[in-house]
């Protein structure tokens, strides 16, 4: 093989081995940073993991706020109208944070099946909800009214 040629491949080698050490490296890193959303439905179905990061969003279920009379505690359940998730919070919720609003919490779910929220997202005006709360409660009513029909 000549010198040069085998230089050139040399170098292109190491370039593909350290460019596929640093996204192998990148994509280590972010793996432990996804957070992904799942709807009540999806939770209850056991389609989410335990004791991972995950979004759960919907309404929050009127008269399940409970809260605690020497803490910040706060106990309620999310749906999209074909499950709940009971969620489990410490500390102050969001000034727009309300029964039958829209909620999403950001938590790590545990074997009983409840979310130990970290963050808990209220929406922020009257017309407004996460899409991907908007989605899930959509697909949801749109299961419901397949079944209503048949």
């Amino acid at each position: 093989m000549h010198p040069v040629r085998k230089q050139r491949l040399i170098i292109v080698l190491c370039v593909v081995l350290f460019s596929s050490a640093a996204v192998g490296l990148m994509a280590y890193a972010l793996r432990g940073n996804i957070n992904l959303f799942f709807p009540p439905a999806e939770v209850a179905a056991g389609k989410a993991p335990l004791g991972q990061p995950i979004r759960v969003g919907g309404m929050v279920v009127e008269g399940s706020v409970q809260r605690s009379a020497d803490s910040l505690a706060v106990r309620f359940e999310v749906t999209d109208y074909q499950a709940t998730v009971p969620v489990v919070y410490e500390g102050i919720l969001p000034d727009l944070f309300d029964e039958g609003q829209g909620a999403v919490a950001s938590g790590v779910l545990d074997e009983q099946g409840v979310l130990r929220a970290t963050e808990v997202l209220a929406k922020h005006d009257e017309n407004y909800m996460p899409p991907e709360v908007a989605e899930a409660l959509e697909a949801s009513k749109a299961k419901g009214m397949k079944g209503q029909g048949e």
